[in-house]
């Protein structure tokens, strides 16, 4: 924590040593303008990977200042460098194009000082302070050159002094292990306040929402007449807004926030269009038309996100009816983003942005929260027997395992949809970059529903992953081929071939999808009469409306699956159901309201599984070395049972574990010396024991389990090196244990691998990710120790040399 703290507070003060050096040498400009782009350009992935790697362990508002900062220098560097390289060459051009972000970086830095100085974080809220001082320093100049660029070097110099001093007593806590602190900088006092101030709020929201306060501000100041055009001077802004935005909808689902994590996919996708736009002029002089039906849609998705946010908070909820009217202005004028209609709207969505933000900033670490309508939406939901929120601990977790990120099915089924309706609109085939199409198939069918895929690979889901990933590869190929001209208006068979192959592997996820659900069938199925439509024009013969006909019903199955995902991540219960899959295969998703999947990583899910196990189920549990199939010895109705489940054959009978000796103890009188203490060395490690069986069962409970296990002369028994295992082991008692597969196929290594060859023959799986070792144990035959020699049925991870060398050792002392 101290040091992703050191390295935020050293980029800052970096930084802003940078801008001192650069102000106070004005008009001389000891450092070129693209010099210092450059330089300020790479000290924002700094403040960037101190921002999420400090979001880690709390929600300081440190990580709000990392993020938006970052951003903020992000646009300024790149001002800078197409200032510096001739980009910018009106004599108002740069002016026009810093004061947008200069503004919302006032705001922005006041808000923060604000909550600094009310959550008791007074550094934070100074620097946050001087910043703030030094951009209106900065705005101030660009209209009056009588205050001199001194003020505004002066303002940089102080938060350089800030950063750096806060920096310096942090690596001193850091090196001399607390025993020296700066005045000011102690972490112990701090490290307190901050665990007694713990939030489940995503820390994240904060950010986002001053990112689209710095798209809108692009749009205000023109409104406003604070700039005189937009121009190319904005899109940096727009762009590194949106750019941004992505990345917080990744640290969003992260945070298991799916709807707001969403919510900033759609407003990047805003940022992306308004950005290009704002391009198109630079190489056609008239302005780029807005595709009408998109925004219709786009203002439709935007409302049921706002009707669904709002079930878990009314403020959030009522802040995206904005964007609902943002759309609709748009749509309803011809110049789009340049009429004045949607940057009236801009200027709501500035307030709005920045009153939302503030109470987020503020809730994030103060105490006392100001209401946001959460509670009274659970109060009234309670007294309903037809809508119930989702809730608890397991709300985002996977059917299989667990994963750190939230489902993003939500938005993958959007960006099909918004891409879908995006190829309906009609262009001129000469002038293709004259219609805004490109930000909606190539950001939001392409770039978001590939980060869907990647956030859906993460949570176990091969398939639909596999799926999303070839889908956006197609958007983006096809789109830019298409809509930038790349095309042309010839045809050949060129493009063709490429496309076959999209179909061929389309084909094979549409058989896939049989297995999973009748939704998922259709949603495939469809996208094949798109991708008919590319191969159809890749050869120019495709028939007049097919494209649009085709279009209009994959973004139709694509809207139902938006709202059926949208429905079962809000509610209890299926609203919009998916549909049973087409064709179902024995062990192949069977029992999927029985088995359990609980991950090993919680205690509570290790007792859940021993209270199973007590009650005569039989489980899936992962080991030190491949994943077993696990049964309590006092229940020898669950040993039968899990001894029928695996069809076991006689050669491979199943062996018997304990999590000590001490369990063992009282028939030790049993054992012969030299295996007793054989066992002592040997274990706990992956080495199982074949000894003489013997009335030493009686003493581990075995009852009727023990015809079950081992031969009728021997047992194999074994302490694991495994500490979810041995803790199951103490709750339950001695467990029977054999591989998880069929007799005869490979050892599992991964939960997925025990719930797809077992099905529904396990009451539970404790799910622990892939296996350490993908080798099982090794077997030793100790039946004649005794005479000084062992056997080996299996030579598993342990070689045979450190078994003899362990033997070699016991038999010396």
């Amino acid at each position: 924590e101290s040091l992703h703290s050191c390295i935020a507070l050293l980029a800052i003060a970096a930084g802003s040593l940078l801008l001192a050096v650069h102000f106070y040498s004005s008009p001389q400009a000891l450092i070129p303008s693209t010099a210092l782009g450059v330089l300020l350009l790479l000290l924002s992935p700094l403040l960037t990977y101190a921002g999420i790697r400090r979001s880690t362990r709390n929600g300081s508002l440190l990580v709000a200042l990392c993020l938006t900062l970052s951003a903020l220098w992000s646009g300024y560097g790149v001002i800078l460098v197409l200032a510096g390289q001739g980009a910018l060459p009106a004599p108002g051009d740069a002016r026009d194009a810093l004061l947008p972000g200069l503004a919302t970086s006032t705001l922005a830095l006041l808000l923060l000082a604000l909550v600094g100085f009310l959550s008791g974080e007074p550094f934070l809220a100074l620097l946050a302070t001087a910043m703030a001082l030094a951009t209106s320093h900065e705005i101030a100049l660009h209209y009056s050159s009588s205050l001199g660029p001194s003020a505004v070097a002066c303002g940089h110099l102080l938060v350089c002094l800030l950063g750096g001093y806060f920096a310096l007593g942090r690596i001193l806590y850091f090196l001399t292990k607390g025993r020296v602190a700066l005045p000011g900088t102690d972490l112990a006092e701090k490290k307190a306040r901050e665990q007694g101030w713990a939030s489940s709020d995503n820390p994240f929201v904060a950010p986002g929402l001053l990112l689209n306060v710095l798209w809108a501000s692009v749009f205000c100041c023109r409104l406003l007449g604070v700039t005189h055009r937009l121009f190319l001077g904005h899109v940096p802004w727009l762009w590194v807004a949106g750019t941004f935005q992505v990345g917080i909808c990744v640290l969003s689902y992260r945070a298991m926030d799916v709807l707001m994590a969403t919510a900033f996919g759609f407003t990047a996708i805003l940022s992306f269009a308004g950005g290009y736009s704002l391009l198109h002029p630079t190489w056609q002089p008239e302005e780029p038309a807005l595709p009408t039906p998109l925004l219709v849609v786009f203002s439709i998705l935007f409302a049921l996100l706002a009707l669904f946010l709002s079930l878990q908070s009314p403020v959030d909820g009522l802040y995206l009816l904005v964007f609902v009217t943002y759309c609709i202005a748009l749509a309803c004028s011809p110049r789009g983003f340049f009429a004045a209609g949607p940057q009236g709207v801009a200027v709501a969505i500035f307030v709005a942005s920045a009153s939302v933000a503030l109470i987020h900033l503020y809730n994030v670490r103060a105490r006392a929260k100001i209401p946001t309508g959460q509670g009274a939406v659970r109060a009234l939901l309670a007294r309903s027997s037809f809508l119930r929120l989702r809730e608890g601990p397991g709300l985002h977790t996977p059917y299989l395992g667990y994963s750190k990120y939230a489902d993003a099915e939500i938005l993958a089924y959007a960006c099909s949809v918004l891409a879908s309706f995006a190829l309906t609109a009609t262009g001129d085939p000469q002038a293709p970059l004259a219609t805004v199409v490109i930000p909606w198939v190539v950001v939001a069918g392409g770039i978001l529903k590939l980060l869907s895929g990647s956030v859906a690979f993460a949570r176990g889901k091969t398939l639909e992953s596999s799926a999303f990933i070839l889908y956006a590869v197609m958007w983006i190929i096809w789109g830019l081929a298409r809509f930038t001209g790349l095309q042309g208006t010839s045809r050949s068979f060129h493009a063709a071939v490429g496309i076959v192959a999209f179909v061929l592997f389309n084909s094979f996820v549409i058989f896939c999808s049989l297995f999973l659900n009748t939704a998922w069938f259709f949603y495939s199925l469809t996208f094949m009469l798109v991708a008919g439509s590319f191969l159809l024009d890749s050869i120019g013969a495709l028939p007049a409306g097919y494209d649009m006909a085709a279009s209009l019903i994959f973004g139709l199955v694509s809207f139902y699956c938006f709202l059926a995902a949208l429905a079962s991540s809000t509610l209890q219960g299926v609203c919009l159901p998916m549909g049973k899959p087409m064709v179902q295969l024995s062990g192949v998703r069977a029992g999927a309201t029985k088995c359990l999947h609980l991950p090993a990583r919680k205690a509570s899910s290790v007792k859940r599984i021993a209270d199973i196990l007590r009650n005569g189920g039989t489980c899936g549990i992962p080991t030190d070395t491949v994943y077993v199939l696990v049964a309590a010895c006092s229940r020898p109705d669950a040993v039968e049972k899990a001894h029928r489940s695996k069809r076991q054959a006689q050669d491979r009978p199943m062996s018997l574990w304990i999590s000590s000796l001490k369990q063992l103890e009282p028939a030790r009188h049993l054992f012969t010396p030299l295996l007793w203490d054989f066992m002592e060395a040997a274990w706990p490690s992956p080495i199982s024991l074949v000894i003489p069986r013997g009335e030493w069962l009686d003493f581990l409970g075995m009852k009727d389990s023990a015809k079950y296990v081992g031969t009728p002369q021997s047992v194999a028994i074994r302490i694991p090196d495994c500490s979810v295992t041995t803790h199951l082991i103490d709750l339950v008692g001695p467990i029977v244990v054999t591989s998880a597969n069929p007799t005869g196929e490979a050892d599992t290594t991964h939960h997925n691998q025990v719930y797809a060859k077992l099905g529904d023959k396990v009451d539970a799986v404790l799910c622990g990710g892939p296996s350490p070792e993908n080798i099982a144990s090794t077997v030793v035959d100790c039946t004649k120790i005794d005479t000084g020699h062992i056997g080996f049925f299996r030579v598993g991870i342990i070689p045979k040399s450190q078994v003899l060398q362990i033997l070699e050792q016991v038999q010396k002392k």
